[in-house]
């Protein structure tokens, strides 16, 4: 089972690629860094949420897993 700590760090590095990614498309579809930027910020705040709690809904669950 991975701990807390480690769930954390890898959700925070997947959502700075996330947040980079979200806000060169948000540039690119409104033509606006700004608007871009914000979309980018609420998308990574949710992003981040959901990931955290989808790390640990499947950390607590054995299928697939082989036991080594």
């Amino acid at each position: 089972m991975e701990t807390r700590t480690r769930s954390v760090v890898k959700a925070m590095i997947w959502n700075m690629i996330g947040l980079a990614m979200m806000a060169l498309v948000g540039l690119m579809a409104t033509g606006s860094l700004a608007l871009g930027g914000k979309m980018a910020l609420v998308n990574a705040a949710l992003g981040l949420s959901m990931y955290l709690v989808y790390e640990r809904i499947w950390a607590r669950i054995s299928w697939g897993r082989a036991n080594v």
